[in-house]
């Protein structure tokens, strides 16, 4: 037995030995040539779900009730995105009916004015998962995708690194919602960064808690243009004075639990959110803020004086990179003009032109919070979710069809959650009917979205 068990053993060190071989990298200069290799297809689905945001979790649990095998793949270890992952301190921006009123509702901690929006990201967590798996919907977490599978110009599935290996998930209609739209842009959709005419693009925040806050006498600035008055002055112009540059701002806001403000106060501009360098460097300037922000809270912001930091979120907040070109692409004018189009799937979008300062602290010039004139809502076209050069592809969230502005103002989470709403059921038709997004009849989408509770 012990013999038998040696050569069974030096067996499988030969096999290893000729795999290593088999896939052995040839170092030159500065290049690795990796050998072609044969990678696995582990799951053949209907719909793929890239990315687990709002947006992405939305589309997966839509597609699944719609009767569509689904899956997601989300490269964290949780689902939710910035609305968990990212800390974010409560639901900004508004739509009405769809998906976004169902998750609101299952996961809010109280139904009090004001209170309803405030997010527990803990619940939340659990919220998604149990929606998830109500659906039927296949989960892969700590799963990177690398890279679609093409064939032509037509979107067949991924290919992802996880812990278990390199493998292959092939799908009838893949969705891209994971934010910076990895996928689209691999798959060869044109895109622009950030603003048209110079591509910057918005700052960046890793959002964090505190607790040890006396709420009753806390001051709590909600947005860029609440120049509150503390002793040493405009709450707004001493955080500009004392905070480290590019931080200054200060926005502050309840959380569900007694005594714990969440802070969206670090800043760090000039990065790209799809560049890795740009993203360490982003994290480290904004962890190295911190320290101060809870400093500077203590010694000007009444109800602050014995706060401390608690938590702080896991995945940075990236507001802007890629916007990709669509059938139909939403301009700042659409939003303005409150405009009801022909293909609408998303309908009473509502928020402001929410554009960060690409230069430090604060609101950026071209933006507007309290003053921006259009409270009516807006739709947006189902074009917007067809990206150009890509067959079998959708996108959904902040990556969609939009300019610069306009996507200051769709890129919040109520928002993108009905468009997850939206992509998930036309997903579901277009297995159904053995069609593509591009030819889809978006009547059928209409008249689903109809149904379960959207109108225009």
């Amino acid at each position: 037995m012990e013999i038998t068990g040696l050569t069974e053993r030096k067996s499988a060190e030969q096999e290893i030995t000729e795999k290593v071989r088999e896939i052995e990298m040839i170092v030159t200069e500065k290049v690795v040539r990796e050998q072609p290799r044969e990678i696995p297809v582990t799951d053949e689905v209907d719909v793929l779900v890239i990315g687990s945001g709002p947006a992405g979790v939305s589309a997966a649990i839509t597609a699944a009730r719609e009767g569509a095998v689904t899956m997601l793949i989300e490269q964290t270890g949780d689902v939710g995105g910035i609305s968990t992952a990212g800390l974010m301190s409560h639901w900004t921006g508004s739509t009405q009916g769809g998906i976004y009123e169902e998750i609101l509702q299952r996961s809010c901690d109280s139904e009090k004015a004001g209170e309803r929006v405030l997010i527990n990201p803990e619940k939340l967590k659990t919220v998604y998962l149990e929606m998830l798996a109500e659906a039927g919907v296949r989960l892969k977490l700590y799963s990177f995708v690398c890279e679609p599978v093409m064939e032509g110009n037509t979107v067949r599935g991924v290919i992802l690194e996880n812990k278990s290996g390199r493998s292959a998930v092939l799908a009838k209609i893949v969705i891209d919602a994971s934010g910076d739209g990895d996928v689209a842009a691999k798959a060869g959709v044109p895109y622009f960064l950030g603003r048209e005419e110079d591509g910057r693009m918005q700052p960046a925040t890793i959002m964090f808690k505190v607790a040890g806050v006396d709420t009753e006498r806390a001051v709590l600035p909600g947005g860029f243009e609440d120049h509150y008055q503390i002793p040493a002055g405009d709450i707004q112009a001493i955080g500009e004075a004392q905070l480290p540059a590019p931080a200054g701002h200060v926005l502050l806001y309840r959380s569900t639990l007694p005594g714990i403000i969440t802070c969206n106060m670090t800043n760090c501009i000039d990065i790209d959110g799809t560049n890795a360098e740009d993203l360490t460097r982003a994290t480290y300037t904004c962890r190295k803020q911190m320290d101060a922000i809870v400093k500077f809270l203590r010694e000007y912001v009444p109800g602050f004086e014995n706060c401390y930091q608690i938590s702080s979120a896991s995945l940075i907040g990236i507001r802007e990179t890629r916007h990709f070109r669509g059938e139909a692409t939403l301009t700042a004018e659409d939003i303005l003009a409150a405009r009801v189009f022909e293909d609408w799937v998303v309908t009473k979008a509502a928020f402001n032109f929410d554009v960060h300062n690409m230069t430090g602290a604060g609101l950026d010039e071209t933006g507007a919070q309290k003053l921006f004139p259009q409270k009516k809502g807006y739709t947006i076209p189902y074009g917007c979710f067809v990206p150009l050069r890509a067959e079998n592809l959708y996108l959904a969230g902040r990556d969609i069809s939009g300019t610069h502005m306009a996507h200051s103002n769709y890129r919040v989470m109520p928002i993108c959650a009905n468009m997850g709403l939206a992509v998930g059921v036309a997903a579901a038709l277009c297995v159904r009917n053995g069609c593509s997004p591009r030819t889809l009849d978006v009547k059928l989408v209409q008249e689903r979205l109809r149904e379960l509770g959207v109108e225009p």
